[in-house]
C-alpha cells in the first residue's frame, strides 16, 4: 500500500522545488540574457533587443576590425593549452608519488598542492607580479603560463588523486607477479583507468585558465593581452556589443567541450550506473 503524503511532506517538496527553480533561474538567466543581447540590432548593449541580427558576430569574426580580440583570444588559448599540458604532467606525477607513500608528510604535501584552490587569486596575482619584478623577469606569455600553472594544476591533481584512490591495488600486484615492470603496469593498467580523471581535471584546468582574470591582469602587458582582460577593457571604455558576441561564442564552445568530455570520459554513465 502506498503511503499518503502528509502536509509536512507536501510543504517540504514545494519548498525544495521553489529553491531549485530559483537556483536554475539564477544560473541560466544571465546566460540567456547575454546570448539574446548578442543578437541585438542596436549599437549598445540593450535587453530586450529591439531586433535580431547576426551583425555583431560578423564584426567579431572580421579579421581587420576585431584583430586585437583575435590576438587576445589566441594568447588565451596558447597560455591555457600549455599550462594545462604542463600542469597535467606534473599533477599526475605528484598524485602517483603521494598515493604510494603512507607517511604524514604525504598528507602535508597533498594539502600544499591543493592550497592554490583556497588562495585568493587576486592576492596571488599581485604577489607573483612583485616576485617576478624582484627577479628581473619581464612579463611575457611564458610568464603567464607559469602564473596560470600554479592556479590550475590543483584541478588535475585532485581528480587524478581521486581516480588513484579508487584503483584496485590487486591489479598492480597481479601485474608485478606476472613479471611486468612498473612502467609497463602504469602504461597498460594505471593510466587507462585514471585517464577519465586526468581528462576531467584537464578540462576544468583549461576552462579555469581561459577565465582567469586576476593572474592575467597582473602578469600581462599590451603585447600579451588576454581575452578576459580585453573584454574588461571593452566594457569599461565603450560597452561594445561584441562583448556579448564573445560571451556567446565562449558559452557555445564550453557546451561543446562539455559534451565532448562527457563522451570521452563517460562521466554521465558512471554517475547513473
Amino acid at each position: 500500500m502506498s503511503q499518503r503524503s502528509t502536509p509536512a511532506d507536501v510543504s517540504f517538496n514545494l519548498t525544495v522545488g521553489a529553491i531549485a527553480i530559483v537556483a536554475i533561474l539564477i544560473l541560466i538567466g544571465p546566460v540567456l540574457i547575454v546570448i539574446a543581447t548578442s543578437f541585438t540590432t542596436t549599437q549598445a548593449l540593450r535587453f530586450p533587443p529591439p531586433g535580431l541580427s547576426l551583425r555583431w558576430y560578423g564584426e567579431l569574426f572580421d579579421p581587420v576590425r576585431s584583430a586585437p580580440i583575435h590576438t587576445a583570444a589566441l594568447n588565451s588559448v596558447w597560455v591555457a593549452g600549455w599550462a594545462t599540458v604542463i600542469g597535467s604532467v606534473l599533477s599526475v606525477l605528484a598524485a602517483l608519488a603521494i598515493t604510494r607513500v603512507a607517511r604524514p608528510s604525504a598528507r602535508a604535501l597533498e594539502a600544499s598542492f591543493l592550497s592554490p584552490l583556497v588562495l585568493p587569486t587576486l592576492s596571488y596575482g599581485l604577489a607573483a607580479l612583485m616576485f617576478f619584478s624582484v627577479m628581473g623577469i619581464r612579463p611575457s606569455l611564458n610568464l603567464l603560463i607559469a602564473g596560470h600553472l600554479v592556479v590550475i594544476a590543483p584541478f588535475v591533481f585532485r581528480t587524478t588523486l581521486a581516480s588513484l584512490t579508487q584503483l584496485d591495488p590487486a591489479l598492480l600486484e597481479a601485474s608485478a607477479n606476472l613479471g611486468a615492470s612498473r612502467f609497463y603496469s602504469f602504461r597498460r593498467i594505471t593510466l587507462p583507468l585514471i585517464a577519465p580523471g586526468i581528462a576531467a581535471g584537464a578540462f576544468l584546468a583549461f576552462i579555469a585558465s581561459m577565465d582567469n582574470v586576476p593572474v592575467s591582469l597582473f602578469l600581462s602587458t599590451a603585447r600579451t593581452s588576454m581575452l578576459p582582460i580585453r573584454m574588461w577593457g571593452m566594457m569599461e571604455s565603450t560597452l561594445d556589443v561584441r562583448i556579448a558576441a564573445i560571451a556567446g561564442v565562449l558559452i557555445v564552445a564550453t557546451l561543446v567541450l562539455m559534451v565532448v568530455m562527457d563522451r570521452l570520459t563517460g562521466l554521465t554513465r558512471r554517475m547513473s550506473a
